[in-house]
């Protein structure tokens, strides 16, 4: 789970020019995102960790954080394996 995160953070790092973002922060919440960039964190994920999400996995809660997409990965990897 630690590479996924590592992974996820410097995605954000890039994207949002913020290198101390906590883990469990909620990026929705503190309007860090707009629905563009919603999208584009989706993209990411699928084609970094290669997979597809399901309409069931587009809700907020698994992309609010850090620990919340970290979590969803773990999920579909080992649903896959």
């Amino acid at each position: 789970m630690e590479n996924a995160k590592a992974r996820i953070r410097q995605f954000f790092e890039r994207s949002l020019q913020r290198n101390d973002l906590p883990d469990d922060e909620n990026i929705f919440a503190a309007g860090l995102v707009n629905s563009l960039f919603a999208m584009q964190l989706v993209l990411f994920v699928e084609n970094e960790f290669g997979f597809s999400t399901d309409n069931d996995d587009l809700v907020i809660d698994n992309f609010s954080s850090i620990n919340a997409i970290a979590n969803l990965v773990d999920r579909k990897i080992g649903a896959i394996a």
